[in-house]
């Protein structure tokens, strides 16, 4: 069966709207974007921000459901995220001091947020 592209592109279009949102999110809590869509070899980090001395690697999900986006994450997806984090962290030292943690915002019909901080630790 041949995939439509349409269809692709509307995915698409509604992830770069989720992320969008949900930096709107974050900035109302008083975080700092400290980057979008990093992308290493390894993985990818849809935001990366900062609040106090704590840097947050968010994944951003488009869902209609808190339970969809709870899914859409598989671990292999949280190992490429960590990959990607432990690289951003070694090319910046200013944040050497800073703890940090993986989020996961789940943006629902209407523009509804779920942040969810912490969700993932890697074995290190």
């Amino acid at each position: 069966m041949k995939k439509d592209p349409i269809v692709g592109w509307k995915a698409y279009r509604y992830g770069l709207i989720a992320e969008s949102v949900a930096g709107i999110l974050l900035r109302l809590k008083w975080y700092k974007i400290l980057t979008r869509r990093f992308r290493t070899r390894g993985g990818e980090i849809d935001i990366i921000a900062t609040r106090g001395n704590t840097i947050a690697f968010v994944e951003v999900k488009g869902r209609q459901k808190l339970e969809e986006g709870l899914d859409a994450v598989s671990f292999t997806a949280w190992r490429r995220i960590s990959v990607a984090a432990e690289a951003y962290m070694a090319s910046h030292p200013e944040y050497a001091c800073y703890q940090w943690r993986y989020d996961l915002i789940i943006v629902s019909p209407f523009f509804r947020c779920s942040h969810i901080m912490d969700v993932f630790r890697p074995f290190r």
